[in-house]
């Protein structure tokens, strides 16, 4: 009777363990969304922002998913935006969904954030991001984190200005021989911002040993290598939420 019962509970046991990973392993970490605090192109007296669109298309993708999404920006509270274009019916959405408008409307500051609380850290752009993004060091050590305790970074069209300065627990840059995208030199030159912004970002993720990759002006470009998702512009943000989505669900 004795071993009968003691063979009972040893099945239940590890019912009850199998049952509590499984349900662990389906949690769904929070997503972190990064945008920019910068509100001017230089000193052209043009005002700039996160673009509007590179945050709701993968919001729209991720959120519908049943992904919690969280906002922080370098200074956090209310950052400035731009392409406001709310013709789009998915900015539109986004714009108008009281819970996510508050969300970004408060973003968290840097320090706020407990990087293990996320899966995944998304750089959205924005041509602001290229004024505090890269050297924002406690957003570097976040992303960090992040992606050392298997995580996923994601960035798309400036947004990748916010990885050409992390470095990875072997003393490596992250984007070091991986396969990157961004907003391309050719697309700088085409809105005339080329002398405008502190750096190319192309040059300077080539100059970090990226791989770099893109193709023609305003093409959907996104690539996935070893867990860093990059998108070359605007056109490319739906397709980084599919991405990331897709690598979350692997």
């Amino acid at each position: 009777m004795k071993k009968l019962a003691f063979l009972l509970l040893t099945i239940f046991t590890i019912g009850f363990v199998q049952s509590q990973t499984k349900k662990s392993k389906n949690m769904k970490k929070k997503i972190l969304f990064v945008v920019t605090s910068h509100d001017k192109k230089g000193d052209t007296g043009e005002e700039t922002g996160y673009y509007l669109g590179e945050v709701s298309h993968p919001w729209e993708v991720l959120h519908n998913a049943g992904y919690e999404i969280d906002f922080v920006s370098p200074k956090g509270g209310t950052p400035p935006v731009d392409g406001f274009d709310l013709k789009d019916p998915v900015n539109k959405e986004f714009w108008e969904n009281k819970e996510y408008k508050s969300k970004i409307d408060n973003s968290m500051t840097p320090l706020q954030v407990d990087p293990s609380e996320y899966s995944t850290i998304f750089y959205a752009g924005g041509h602001g991001a290229m004024w505090d993004f890269a050297d924002n060091t406690e957003l570097s050590t976040i992303a960090s984190k992040i992606y050392e305790n298997g995580g996923i970074i994601a960035a798309v069209c400036h947004g990748p200005a916010g990885l050409v300065n992390i470095k990875l627990n072997d003393g490596k840059y992250l984007v070091d021989g991986k396969k990157i995208n961004a907003f391309t030199n050719e697309e700088e030159s085409e809105v005339k911002l080329t002398n405008v912004v502190p750096f190319l970002l192309e040059d300077k993720l080539k100059e970090r040993g990226a791989k770099f990759e893109k193709s023609g002006l305003w093409q959907n470009h996104v690539v996935n290598d070893k867990r860093v998702i990059t998108g070359q512009n605007p056109q490319s943000a739906k397709s980084v939420g599919k991405e990331i989505l897709r690598a979350l669900n692997k």
